[in-house]
């Protein structure tokens, strides 16, 4: 049907029932007080037409579904449409919302920084981590541009010049940083920053890690080439001298052995592909067979003592005899002969605890931060003599990571140190 008809015919049927009252009265009273009855129909319909425009313009200004009115006639009509219409837009609003919400909140869990600048770089919006990277604050500099608050010389040069081909890479407030420009809608710039300092950390260390791999797997295999020159050059050598030459390669050998051994195991120990297996380990059995070893590495020079008054563990046995294992090592090869080395294995107050404590040389401060670094010795001439790798503390400490423990080092120089791997209680069997 004609949307005009559905308008039209309802509204002249309602008219028509109105008057019809008034057409009985003038039937009834005559003509003037019909016209009269007529003229108080249409006053009382305009008054009532004039109520419902008063509720719709109260309405426009606070337009909600919950306050809309109810209406007679037209208007019930008019009423529905603009419910409708009002929930629609209600659901699309708390739709968007939704949205902008996650999208604010993705944003503040991103590690990189993100900042929209317009045309003339004032700052619009920026995450947690643009206020972190470039000192930014969302609320404190909303509308200043950015090269008044970020007062780097190559990063205001890489703004002005609009050259975003490349990214630019800064040092700025201590991190090192990449820094990006992305064009968004026609007067808007999207600033994004990456934090590349632990990155570059990895880096650095996998770098020393070749080199110092490299220089320490040189200086065997430079003993064992020159003994093999010799051998070859000279086929006259006499037996004691072959024998001699023949005990240093092996030693060398069994070094570069033990180098590649550590390297293997600490590969392991780092990657994701060998996930920790966790098995109940007789942790005073491991403490007595770590000590037969110390005793035999000693050959009688040290007194090695043992103490165990704690509970067994959840754990590889493997990897935590090879942490206890090079404590107990290290302090053999560390302490003067005649020195006392006590291993002892106990519960703390909130943890559990493996400690090595010797009567050795003892460790400067400054050097106590750095040990379980890679390759790191103290005393490089003396770590060579104890035929050390540079890699016992970092297993240790790799191990003790897999386990949720840590380890701590106390020492002074001259007077002995004391390293305690500490475990958490959560490794007890259950």
């Amino acid at each position: 049907m004609n949307p005009k008809l559905l308008f039209w015919v309802p509204a002249l049927l309602r008219l028509a029932l109105l008057f019809v009252p008034a057409g009985v009265v003038w039937w009834m009273s005559g003509p003037v007080s019909g016209l009269a009855f007529a003229l108080l129909v249409v006053v009382a319909v305009l008054v009532v037409q004039l109520n419902y425009l008063r509720q719709l313009g109260e309405w426009l200004g606070d337009p909600t579904s919950v306050k809309l009115p109810d209406g007679w006639g037209a208007w019930t009509d008019v009423f529905a449409r603009l419910y409708r219409i009002r929930r629609d837009d209600e659901r699309n609003q708390a739709e968007l919302a939704e949205w902008l919400a996650r999208f604010r909140q993705a944003m503040q869990l991103l590690p990189e920084g993100v900042a929209i600048m317009d045309d003339v770089l004032q700052l619009e919006w920026c995450n947690p981590s643009a206020e972190r990277h470039l000192g930014l604050s969302d609320e404190r500099d909303k509308g200043r541009r950015v090269t008044n608050l970020v007062r780097h010389p190559e990063f205001i040069d890489y703004i002005i010049l609009g050259r975003y081909e490349q990214p630019l890479t800064l040092t700025f407030r201590g991190r090192k940083l990449e820094i990006r420009i992305i064009p968004f809608e026609t007067r808007r710039q999207i600033l994004v920053t990456h934090d590349a300092t632990e990155s570059e950390r990895i880096e650095a260390m996998r770098r020393d890690f070749i080199a110092n791999a490299s220089h320490e797997l040189r200086t065997p295999l430079t003993v064992i080439v020159g003994f093999l020159e010799i051998a070859m050059n000279d086929p006259g050598l006499d037996a004691a001298t072959r024998l001699a030459h023949l005990k240093l390669m092996t030693e060398q050998a069994q070094r570069m052995q033990r180098l590649i051994e550590d390297m293997l195991t600490l590969s392991r120990l780092e990657s994701d592909e060998y996930p920790l297996k966790r098995e109940q380990v007789n942790v005073k059995a491991l403490v007595e067979s770590v000590a037969a070893e110390a005793r035999a590495l000693s050959g009688g020079r040290h007194e090695i003592d043992v103490k165990v008054d704690g509970p067994d563990v959840m754990g590889s046995a493997e990897e935590l005899r090879s942490a206890f294992g090079n404590l107990a090592s290290n302090a053999v090869r560390y302490s003067p002969d005649g020195g006392r080395i006590v291993l002892s294995w106990e519960r703390g107050q909130n943890d559990l605890r493996f400690s090595v404590r010797d009567s050795g040389i003892g460790i400067s401060p400054e050097h106590i931060v750095r040990l379980t670094e890679r390759f790191y010795r103290v005393d490089k001439s003396r770590s060579r003599e104890t035929q050390g790798t540079g890699l016992g503390l970092a297993i240790v400490k790799h191990v003790l990571l897999r386990h949720g423990g840590r380890l701590t080092i106390s020492s002074e120089p001259g007077a002995g140190s004391t390293f305690t791997a500490l475990l958490p209680n959560t490794s007890l069997p259950t």
